[in-house]
């Protein structure tokens, strides 16, 4: 084993370069020293971020496992730092972090690296600034369609959904770091204004009592909103404030009131403008940190609804639950359902067995199915899901009330390159390939019966995989 950790240990990585003795040796009270021989697990993926690893010497290596397999994403070689995006977000880690020789690590704990870190904004900024970067590489990642080349459509719809919470991520590491300059600044403007200690410690207090009333305050209804927010605009006006309007929404909307703003004005003095900043880049940097935490939460299900959709590694053949199937496609068509009023019906037997299937042929199957139907209803209407045991076979029913489909149209139905859609809509090959899969690769069968005000595709599939 290595000797203790010093000051020293700590200086060599960037994390915490320009801190002073003091400063680091607060960093230096919390670290856990770790040694970790070549091919030992320093962090398992998908677990709740434990902190911050500092690495010391050595080198380690990153793994994205599934289902057993481990794909290499990369090497970490020493002084640097691993985890601090995962611990200011509380999200699971993403990767294995394997030693891939010997390793000399200090862990700093995920609760007082966010406390230090707060508390050093030179810190804090350099961990924000690396996550708009590490968004755009998760894009990247999700952009990689190699396997489901088939599935144009459904990638389209995707990319847009993925795109929502990935520019809100973007959006908010730009001001995250805008609200960081603020913070980072305060300091120097309260000694330049002569705020004594007594001041500065009240002006502390009235922070973090703000921060408490931002985290235990509901939403305020929109017109609750305005009017608060306009009456501390006016104030901070009528004392002087340059561009009130900036900070009046935050302070608002944590709920602080005029007794709360007398009291800064009281102890801020001169420093009143970079005070009353101060406290709104602080909640500001709270409430980004959240908005953060969600775009990075609505990636991850919509990475794990693809992964469940295509079935990545996990072979041609699979045995699966026919209604996870249905679920995760209607998550890849929920750009398009999103735009309607559409209702989806459920009615499911949960009792069905599962299907030894060519998962993702099959997918493609409901995704052809589930898309004819919400263009058949347009902007509203109902589709209903049943699933069913028929003797030695289990029945899925696509059914929508919309206006149905012409006799002579579902003569020709399944006819490959027969399409009603207009030029450059449709190629005729969904229903024909959709045919294919369920009676050529399934030994099932598909059948279409409609009128107006009910169009239900049947599918039938054997229970026991055909030899």
């Amino acid at each position: 084993m290595s000797g203790p950790l010093t000051v020293k240990d700590l200086c060599v990585v960037d994390l915490l370069h320009g801190l002073e003795r003091e400063q680091l040796a607060e960093w230096l009270a919390v670290a856990e020293g770790q040694d970790v021989a070549a091919g030992g697990i320093i962090v398992e993926q998908g677990v709740p971020a434990p902190g911050v690893h500092l690495l010391l010497e050595g080198t380690v290596e990153m793994f994205m496992v599934s289902d057993g397999r481990a794909e290499p994403m990369g090497y970490q070689h020493a002084p640097t730092w691993m985890g601090a995006i995962g611990v200011l977000t509380e999200n699971p880690i993403f990767v294995r972090t394997q030693a891939r020789t010997d390793c000399r690590l200090a862990l700093l704990p995920a609760d007082d690296f966010r406390r230090l870190a707060l508390a050093h904004p030179a810190v804090h900024g350099r961990v924000m600034r690396q996550i708009a970067p590490v968004m755009q590489r998760v894009q990247a990642i999700e952009s990689s369609r190699d396997r489901l080349e088939s599935l144009g459509t459904m990638a389209a719809g995707l990319a847009h959904e993925l795109n929502n919470p990935a520019a809100a991520a973007k959006r908010a590491s730009a001001q995250m770091a805008e609200a960081l300059d603020v913070l980072s600044s305060t300091l120097g403007m309260f000694v330049d204004a002569g705020i004594e200690r007594a001041d500065a410690q009240v002006l502390s207090e009235l922070q973090r009592e703000a921060l408490a009333r931002a985290a235990g305050l509901t939403a305020l209804s929109a017109l609750d909103a305005a009017d608060a927010e306009d009456a501390i605009a006016e104030r901070l006006e009528d004392l002087g404030v340059e561009q009130a309007w900036e900070i009046a929404e935050p302070l608002a909307a944590a709920g602080l009131d005029e007794a709360w703003l007398e009291q800064v004005v009281t102890h801020a003095g001169p420093a009143l403008d970079a005070a009353l900043r101060w406290v709104a880049a602080a909640l500001t940097a709270r409430g980004l940190a959240a908005e953060l935490r969600e775009s990075t939460r609505r990636m991850s299900e919509l990475v794990g609804a693809v992964k469940a959709y295509a079935y990545m590694d996990r072979g041609a053949v699979v045995e699966v639950d026919l209604h996870e199937g249905l679920e995760t496609t209607l998550t890849v068509l929920g750009h398009k359902l999103k735009q309607t009023t559409i209702r989806v019906v459920r009615d499911y037997d949960r009792a069905l067995p599962h299907l030894t299937v060519r998962g993702s042929e099959l997918n493609q199957v409901w995704t052809n199915l589930l898309d004819n139907a919400i263009d058949a209803l347009g902007e509203s209407g109902t589709i209903t899901l049943t699933t069913r045991r028929d003797g030695e076979r289990a029945l899925v029913e696509i059914a929508d009330d919309g206006p149905g489909i012409p006799d002579e149209v579902v003569a020709h139905i399944f006819d490959s390159f027969y399409t009603t859609k207009d030029v450059g809509r449709g190629t005729g090959l969904g229903l024909a390939t959709a045919r294919r899969i369920v009676v050529d690769r399934h030994g099932g069968s598909i059948i279409v019966g409609s009128e107006p005000g009910r169009t239900a595709f049947r599918v039938w599939l054997p229970l026991t995989a055909p030899d």
